[in-house]
């Protein structure tokens, strides 16, 4: 699944190519995504202009006067400029068209993704509108965590994946931030002391960034290619490293199932 560098890298590489584009008309192929393409969408959004190219989460937004479209990557979703006349294949779902005769593709082999309008902001949009603070955001602080986990028993890996405490911390990251602050995954959140939740937020921000940072050398796959960034080359500590040695202390990884995903972790060194 697309994690939040992912779609960030996405958003980066399609805005500069729609920004300030008009939509001249709308191709849907296939409805039936995650939630129906709303059959309004194409009268709304034909003759406005793209305003913005933002981001919420996981949560794609093209911004317009009169409202905004809503874009979500699902399991196997991705995005793509193109020439519009390019022939669609049987996972092309909608085209969005644009006045250079340009197109937004939007690909999704297994159609868990999504494309809603909503007139109104869209952070009051239901998908939105209960969404944690942005992990690169000023508004997520050691001092959020740790007043908001007080008295809290729930896994601290847990906690931070939750989106209605911070957004797009996906698995992958959540593994590697947890050891690179020294902090047991299965450990209760409201155990853990204000100092360690200031570290543990300077190490999300790190591996977030440094995962968008490589993907920024992936921008040109957004036009006249596949559109799928997948997951960067991180130099991955803990993840998907069960069984093998540690590269601090040389102790075997361990791997347990917390709430039905994968979770890696050195038992020396995170406590």
């Amino acid at each position: 699944m697309p994690e939040l560098p992912e779609v960030e890298t996405t958003r980066r590489g399609i805005a500069p190519h729609i920004g300030g584009k008009t939509v001249t008309r709308v191709l849907v192929r296939e409805p039936r995504l995650r939630w129906p393409v709303p059959r309004r969408l194409a009268r709304e959004i034909t003759g406005q202009t793209i305003t913005a190219v933002g981001r919420r989460g996981k949560y794609l937004l093209l911004a317009t006067d009169a409202g905004s479209a809503i874009l979500h990557l699902g399991m196997s979703g991705s995005l793509r400029v193109i020439d519009a006349a390019t022939t669609a294949g049987k996972h092309d779902h909608v085209d969005i068209v644009f006045d250079d005769d340009r197109a937004l593709r939007l690909t999704d082999p297994r159609r868990f993704g999504a494309l809603l309008w909503t007139r109104r902001p869209p952070e009051q949009h239901r998908l939105l509108r209960d969404l944690g603070p942005e992990p690169l955001g000023a508004d997520f602080s050691g001092a959020y965590l740790y007043a908001l986990s007080r008295g809290r028993k729930v896994a601290i890996k847990n906690l931070i994946m939750n989106s209605h405490i911070v957004v797009g911390i996906g698995n992958i990251y959540a593994n590697e931030a947890l050891y690179m602050a020294g902090i047991h995954p299965g450990r209760a959140s409201g155990r853990i002391s204000k100092r360690k939740y200031e570290l543990l937020v300077e190490v999300i921000r790190e591996v977030l960034n440094d995962s968008i940072a490589r993907g920024g050398t992936s921008l040109r796959d957004f036009v006249d290619s596949d559109g799928k960034p997948g997951y960067f080359s991180l130099e991955l500590n803990v993840y998907g490293k069960g069984g093998e040695p540690c590269i601090s202390c040389r102790t075997l990884i361990r791997e347990i199932r917390q709430g039905q995903r994968a979770t890696f972790y050195c038992p020396e060194c995170q406590r």
